[in-house]
């Protein structure tokens, strides 16, 4: 199968909102008809620190990544952060995921983050497959705190 990894660009919207719905669905998120807005012009916005990138198969998006650079204080350094991964079904279980890591990885060298973390439902257990393979999983427990 040939695909092609590309930064996401303006064109890519209709593409990219399509998958982005499923990939809310499938997280069960409920996004406002305007996040998917501010989410685009994140993307769009070479000072904001979010960037992504998709995977096309004969123009068409298939899979995308969102990822960005964030501060850690204990390392003194900027590191990665993997927000979002997602691959359509009809195109898992063909080394598309790692495909995108390993392209967020590239990234991560050139901005010089010594690694790149993100986290995934504990049920995801297709996901964690690759996690397992690709990277190591830490002792560290994710809270979340709502304010309301």
């Amino acid at each position: 199968m040939q695909y092609t990894i590309n930064s996401i660009e303006k064109f890519d919207f209709k593409n990219w909102i399509n998958i982005y719905h499923k990939y809310a669905e499938y997280y069960q998120v409920d996004i406002p008809e305007d996040g998917f807005e501010k989410t685009w012009n994140w993307l769009l916005n070479p000072s904001h620190s979010l960037s992504g990138l998709v995977v096309k198969k004969d123009e068409e998006i298939i899979a995308f990544a969102h990822y960005r650079g964030m501060p850690s204080p204990l390392d003194a350094c900027e590191v990665g952060f993997l927000d979002d991964l997602y691959v359509l079904p009809d195109y898992r279980g063909k080394k598309i995921g790692e495909a995108l890591i390993q392209s967020v990885k590239k990234e991560g060298e050139k901005k010089g983050w010594p690694y790149i973390n993100w986290i995934t439902k504990d049920n995801n257990y297709r996901a964690r497959k690759l996690y397992d393979r690709v990277a190591s999983k830490t002792d560290w427990n994710y809270y979340e705190m709502s304010i309301e």
